[in-house]
């Protein structure tokens, strides 16, 4: 599941798998085996069955007995850590407990509200000239800048935050590299927010009767991040093609964003391959046997394209799919990820009206990996528009966002100042624009 070919055509391979029956066994990196589950009913069974499956990690023999390289790169997807992926029970329910009502907190008005600047912030960047890669110049941006602002990132970490967590999706040799930056951004993070707390989730949790305590903390952040951040960029991304595109329902251009969206969940859902649960004893999944303490990954993707799905499919039932898990791990924050995307998306079809493709739909190529459906790039042409966004944004927010002021002119900055200007990132020069 980590080469090209299954990247081009998951679907093939989904259906080469329902050979074996409901599961079928996979290799998730090299030396990584698995089983994962291809059924809609089977899927269900072991999301919705706390009994014979846990989500411990640190059950997974293969690991424990020192047979999974400590290099591996889905290490950081499905190593422990005391967040609310990898425990069961109370503690799970304590955690889920901190994490659901802290998201409670933020009303989907202020959501949008948020994605808005951000949205225009970035497509003033390329406006002008006509082109932009869709995913790496937006969707993947949109996510990494708001989830800064809704966790309170200041202009520091927030960069930092933001270049660790691109690395451990991105990189696959940088995605330890990228998990270690990230968990001492958020070290850091928290340490502010005991001392200055704010109107953000990181305060919240910090703030919640569950008493979090560093470590739980962070990592109920670096799950709450990382969960979010790839799925959003891809669930954008691949909802952008679609409404670019013709497609395969003859539908495509015609599509509603929100039918776009839903179809992405149904057919191409963001993370395809995940929820790693471990038998607690050997069980047998409809004649598949897997032994105790081995990994079971489900696969959304597939259960999705079950054909047993087929009447639901057809009618596109919202509560048919697990494009958001099922089960009592279900994504917590399905209806702000789906705000966050037609936002998004609305805003830059909107700006951009003439907005096309630019390569032909079968040169695309999707990003190798076991666990996501993600283009690499999304090329698209439209007319050259002024980046006059952001001032209309900014009058728009008065009096509650101040500008920042118009420099004065200066002569060449000395190499010092130059180097620092080389090294601020997206959230750092968002702020300069803001001054939040």
């Amino acid at each position: 599941m980590h080469g090209t070919d299954f990247a081009a055509e998951p679907h093939r391979l989904y259906d080469q798998m329902r050979a074996y029956g409901p599961a079928a066994p996979v290799e998730l990196a090299p030396g990584v085996d698995a089983t994962l589950v291809v059924q809609h009913e089977m899927a269900l069974r072991v999301l919705q069955n706390t009994t014979l499956f846990s989500r411990d990690s640190r059950r997974w023999a293969a690991l424990n007995e020192g047979r999974i390289s400590l290099d591996s790169p889905v290490l950081p997807m499905m190593m422990y850590r005391p967040n609310v992926l990898f425990t069961d029970g109370a503690v799970h329910l304590r955690l889920r407990k901190a994490v659901t009502e802290s998201l409670a907190k933020l009303s989907i008005s202020r959501i949008r509200r948020d994605v808005e600047p951000i949205a225009d912030y970035l497509i003033d960047q390329f406006s002008e000239r006509g082109r932009a890669d869709l995913l790496n110049d937006y969707a993947k941006l949109i996510p990494l800048l708001l989830f800064n602002k809704m966790f309170g990132c200041p202009a520091d970490i927030g960069d930092r935050l933001t270049s660790g967590m691109s690395a451990m999706f991105d990189g696959q040799d940088d995605a330890l590299k990228g998990l270690e930056q990230v968990v001492t951004c958020l070290q850091e993070l928290i340490t502010l927010k005991r001392r200055e707390p704010g109107e953000d989730v990181t305060s919240w949790l910090i703030q919640h009767s569950a008493g979090l305590n560093d470590e739980e903390l962070r990592d109920q952040l670096i799950v709450l991040m990382g969960a979010g951040l790839e799925p959003q960029r891809n669930l954008i991304a691949s909802a952008l093609l679609l409404l670019l595109t013709d497609g395969p329902s003859e539908r495509g251009s015609g599509m509603l964003v929100e039918e776009a969206i839903e179809h992405v969940l149904w057919n191409n859902p963001p993370i395809a391959n995940y929820a790693t649960h471990y038998a607690l004893q050997d069980v047998d999944l409809g004649g598949v046997s897997v032994d105790a303490n081995s990994p079971v990954v489900i696969s959304f993707a597939a259960a999705n394209s079950d054909p047993a799905l087929n009447e639901a499919r057809q009618l596109a039932s919202k509560g048919a799919h697990l494009g958001f898990g099922a089960g009592p791990h279900a994504c917590p924050a399905k209806d702000p990820a789906q705000v966050i995307a037609l936002t998004a998306i609305e805003r830059i079809l909107n700006a951009l009206p003439d907005l096309t493709l630019a390569v032909p739909q079968d040169s695309l190529v999707w990003r190798p990996g076991p666990f996501h459906r993600a283009l690499a790039a999304l090329p698209a042409r439209f007319s050259p528009t002024p980046a006059t966004r952001m001032a209309s944004a900014l009058r728009n927010l008065a009096p509650t966002i101040e500008p920042a002021r118009r420099p004065v002119p200066q002569q060449t900055p000395a190499p010092a100042a130059q180097q620092e200007q080389r090294k601020k990132g997206f959230w750092s020069s968002f702020l300069d624009v803001f001054r939040l």
